[in-house]
């Protein structure tokens, strides 16, 4: 992990000091992430990005993982679709599933913070443990017309948290409670978005049989439904009609998503052994999205749903264009035209991207003004300040003021 002094160059030594400066009033409090998964997926990687840093500048951190089983982690992901707005079918008996899992964990899990910071649907019924503590409930998906079945369940925890935290100002609900609107953010110096070696990047690329014979379009997302992969395909198949290209799709299943194996059977379906399609289930290794996101040619993002999007910042942070849908946070990444292309539809996407194979140095400029973009407003840096000053203003209200 790179320590806070190697950012300087990065983000400038006034940005650490401000950091430095709020830590110190939080060096009495403990601070408890929970979530769903360790590994795999945004949550789990700002996580294991943002708990070393908070420790070096002398706060008390820890980060705990709730326990389920197969049938949990059905529902969750049920709630997860049902939530972003696709059509699931809810019963009593998911919610009861639900339960059941989430009473063991509140039995198990010691919510020893002074600060108990719960990530996403998974753990929300922890609250149901609240003493004197301050618990802070941080919604990392796009709610902007959720199931209503689900948010009204989750309507029964949501109120008894102190506060409410969510990625865009689209997603905010009708809350009794205090709301702050907190992006996440990449690091800059972690493995899958610091500087590489070229030799590091052909190797990479001769490991997965991919040629620098044509041009790269690339998607790194879980195999999820909501990454609409089979929609990429039909995109880039209407490309390569005019423009000899390829396609890599690539990425991993998370401990929490079940669904990810049938979505990659599907995607292996719709591309039909084309030569050109590298379909990449990757194992945790960011060093080789790195190296896949730096030689390509176009980044795509194209979700049907989408709480932030790490992977648009990542790509714009090493100056790629990038072309994706205008949906969840998305926008707040890109400014269409200006730091990346936005679309609506397949049609949309295969448009934006032959637009940029064939005008490199307009595509060029677009990577440049989104690498700046990401500098200024979605690096962990900015974060970690913004989550410092949420867990101060539940002490010192009206006092804090927020930049």
């Amino acid at each position: 992990m790179a320590k806070l002094e190697e950012y300087i160059p990065i983000v400038g030594q006034a940005t650490i000091d401000d950091l430095r400066l709020l830590a110190d009033r939080l060096k009495d409090k403990l601070v408890q992430h929970i979530n769903s998964t360790p590994v795999g997926g945004g949550v789990a990687e700002i996580l294991s990005c943002m708990v070393p840093l908070l420790r070096e500048l002398g706060i008390n951190t820890r980060w705990d993982v709730i326990k389920g089983g197969e049938q949990f982690f059905e529902v969750t992901k049920k709630f997860h679709n049902a939530l972003h707005g696709r059509k699931e079918e809810i019963s009593q008996r998911d919610f009861d599933i639900f339960m059941d899992t989430s009473n063991e964990n509140i039995r198990e899990i010691d919510t020893c913070g002074d600060i108990v910071f719960i990530h996403d649907p998974q753990p929300i019924a922890l609250i149901k443990k609240k003493a004197q503590n301050k618990w802070l409930w941080r919604c990392h998906i796009d709610v902007s017309e959720p199931n209503q079945k689900v948010w009204k369940f989750l309507m029964n925890f949501i109120p008894n948290y102190d506060s409410a935290v969510f990625s865009s100002p689209n997603f905010s609900q009708k809350l009794p409670i205090k709301q702050f609107l907190i992006s996440p953010s990449i690091d800059p110096l972690s493995d899958k978005n610091k500087d590489l070696p070229q030799e590091t990047i052909d190797a990479v690329l001769r490991k997965y049989n991919i040629l620098k014979d044509k041009p790269i379009m690339t998607q790194i997302s879980r195999f999820d439904r909501l990454k609409d992969p089979v929609g990429v395909i039909q995109a880039f198949l209407q490309v390569k009609k005019y423009i000899d290209c390829q396609l890599i799709l690539a990425g991993g299943t998370a401990s929490d998503d079940p669904e990810g194996i049938k979505v990659i059977e599907e995607v292996k379906e719709k591309a039909k052994q084309d030569k050109d399609i590298h379909i990449l289930l990757l194992p945790q290794n960011d060093i080789e999205v790195n190296a896949l996101q730096r030689a390509s040619t176009v980044i795509i993002q194209k979700s049907i749903k989408e709480g932030f999007g790490l992977t648009v910042s990542e790509a714009l942070w090493k100056a790629k264009p990038v072309v994706a849908s205008n949906v969840g946070g998305i926008p707040l990444q890109i400014k269409h035209k200006y730091s990346g292309l936005l679309c609506h539809s397949i049609e949309g996407a295969a448009f934006a991207i032959k637009q940029l194979l064939n005008s490199p140095e307009y595509a060029k400029k677009l990577g440049e003004n989104g690498r700046e973009n990401v500098r200024n407003n979605f690096l962990l840096t900015r974060h970690l300040k913004e989550y410092m000053l949420l867990f101060l203003s539940l002490y010192h209200g009206e006092d804090v003021v927020y930049l």
